[in-house]
């Protein structure tokens, strides 16, 4: 009983923070709001005694992918106090679009034949080892290299940003002749 509050709880907080992930204006508190979302993913996988998966979830997610995306944002967005907004069709289009994927995903789920129990969808170590570092290897190391890849081109577009303005964002004064008065 306590396990099926607990991942109500945890389903109630991921999409609550999902709502506030594409809800809100500013990119920061975004990816912030998609840790706490990803975070109840982790949750969920250690109520399906998942441990593993879990762990693999914080770490990978939480904080790897959640750390670049804040890097990334903090070296390329200039935080001028511009807002994103969407107009209301927007919104409604979004929305609607969300609800057919949604329900495209609970038709197809529906229809699949899942193993009654929890325990079957849980791999042990051993065989999700082997899946990750044998079969997927190469798909980890290209997505290392185009993390590493996308870390680089940031850093890149900062420096390049920062070459034409100063420090502050502000441009660089002109260097003044000789003579010229302050």
């Amino acid at each position: 009983m306590t396990v099926d509050i607990a991942f109500w709880v945890a389903a109630a907080a991921m999409v609550i923070s999902a709502l506030f992930v594409v809800r809100s204006a500013n990119l920061v508190h975004a990816v912030l709001w998609l840790a706490v979302t990803l975070l109840g993913t982790a949750v969920v996988f250690a109520l399906l005694d998942a441990p593993f998966l879990a762990g693999v979830q914080v770490l990978t997610y939480v904080g790897g992918v959640v750390t670049l995306m804040v890097f990334g944002v903090m070296l390329t967005q200039r935080h001028d106090g511009s807002v994103a907004s969407a107009s209301n069709v927007q919104s409604l289009r979004g929305a609607a679009a969300a609800a057919l994927l949604f329900t495209l995903l609970l038709v197809a789920l529906l229809r699949s034949d899942l193993p009654s129990s929890a325990e079957s969808l849980a791999p042990d170590t051993a065989e999700l080892a082997r899946t990750l570092l044998d079969e997927h290897l190469i798909a980890f190391e290209v997505l290392s290299l185009l993390l590493l890849a996308a870390l680089v081109g940031a850093v890149a577009l900062a420096r390049r940003g920062d070459d034409e303005r100063g420090a502050s964002g502000l441009p660089r004064a002109r260097p003044r002749a000789r003579g010229e008065a302050e």
